[in-house]
């Protein structure tokens, strides 16, 4: 059971805090944007949290504004820097993912 839930269009971000830490679980479902789901809700158009994680299932991006774009798949660890991004579900898909570093500011 979380700690605390994030209720997002089209997602979810589940917070659980144990020893010292907080660790996020995001689940966005095919069609969830950041930039359409979750930043105008912040006055927001980009995220700027650093993201470091592990892909439980589906696939999405982060592209960033020098045009560099990383996708993220099942089965990955990934890291996004703290810079300006975007990012989208691909395919028809949930997207799960950990977040173990950056949850405690996501969709904040």
């Amino acid at each position: 059971t979380p700690d605390e839930t994030r209720l997002l269009t089209l997602g979810k971000f589940e917070l659980v805090n144990i020893g010292g830490m907080s660790i996020g679980r995001a689940t966005y479902q095919p069609g969830w944007k950041w930039s359409t789901h979750v930043g105008p809700g912040l006055g927001m158009s980009r995220c700027s949290v650093e993201h470091v994680g592990l892909v439980l299932a589906g696939v999405a991006t982060a592209a960033f504004d020098d045009g560099t774009v990383v996708e993220l798949r099942a089965g990955e660890h990934f890291y996004i820097p703290p810079a300006p991004h975007d990012s989208w579900v691909v395919g028809n898909e949930p997207y799960v993912s950990l977040h173990f570093a950056g949850a405690q500011e996501y969709a904040k």
